[in-house]
């Protein structure tokens, strides 16, 4: 846990009243009230920042423009040193939604990250959206690299930090798995937006259909992972998946005992295990409707 202490700072912004409602599609955006119509998830905000929590410390020169020194780490790290730039910054509400993934490979890759998090009366001013390339977040920030689509985040985290396979053939692979757990996840996420309540009983019972598909791919690798013998960018996404699954039914990988093992083996390794014990993880809502 130690090891882990310096490698999420969040910059807490959580509103009081009005939960955040999102709509169903691929990339989280808030929604006053729930909808039909089909909007992303993810937005992008570039050059604004939701306004920090009451200082824990007093701002410093040496804090980074736009980032506050008072914000409030997480459990990693204490509140009362100054804030130092961190290699990355995302940006995104206060929930797992769609960097879920991207924070699990972040404490596993043992990198270092920055969250800005916008509430909700913020993103309904809507400055921030009309700033966004596609009106969604997350938002992530490397240096002057800003890239949105948490997917392409993952992939350009898998380039840079080596999991994206040690070949061409590899990478061709690890796209398409990464491509089939995006197709678990848009039927899990039309579900909890649009049919939770009249479809949650079918959605489980068919399930097992599309877990089989990933339970003969890792039973035929042998080596815990997707592809090759070492993780990649596809497996964190599978792993966070299957644990919003595991949350929606918690038996649903009884009967696939790769994909049982698949999960327990990276929940165990240590940094991700740290990550999942923490209190930053634990207290954030899988989604932005309460539902899970």
């Amino acid at each position: 846990m130690q090891e882990m202490q310096k490698h999420w700072k969040i910059c807490w912004n959580m509103p009081k009243q009005n939960p955040i409602r999102f709509s169903e599609n691929t990339e989280t955006e808030p929604v006053t009230e729930p909808t039909s119509s089909a909007e992303r998830r993810d937005s992008a905000i570039s050059g604004r920042r939701s306004q920090p929590i009451k200082p824990a410390a007093p701002p410093t020169a040496s804090a980074p423009h736009g980032f506050h020194s008072e914000t409030r780490r997480s459990n990693f790290g204490p509140v009362d040193q100054p804030e130092t730039m961190a290699p990355y910054t995302i940006t995104y509400f206060p929930l797992r939604g769609r960097c879920g993934a991207t924070r699990i490979m972040l404490s596993d890759l043992g990198q270092e990250w920055k969250e800005i998090v916008v509430n909700f009366e913020e993103w309904m001013k809507g400055d921030l959206k009309k700033t966004c390339v596609f009106g969604q977040l997350p938002k992530f920030e490397d240096g002057d690299l800003i890239l949105f689509q948490s997917n392409a985040i993952l992939r350009y985290l898998g380039r840079k930090h080596g999991a994206y396979g040690k070949n061409d053939k590899e990478a061709a692979f690890i796209d398409m798995f990464a491509d089939g757990v995006e197709d678990i996840r848009m039927k899990y996420l039309k579900l909890i937006y649009q049919e939770y309540e009249t479809g949650k009983e079918a959605y489980v019972k068919d399930l097992p259909n599309h877990l089989c598909r990933f339970e003969a791919v890792l039973d035929k690798n042998k080596s815990g992972f997707l592809v090759g013998d070492s993780i990649s960018f596809a497996d964190y996404s599978l792993f966070e998946v299957l644990l919003n699954h595991q949350v929606l039914s918690p038996t649903c990988l009884d009967s696939f005992p790769a994909l049982k093992s698949f999960v327990a083996t990276l929940s165990a390794r240590p940094k991700i295990k740290a990550f999942l014990d923490s209190e930053d993880y634990k207290k954030l809502p899988i989604n932005g409707n309460g539902k899970q």
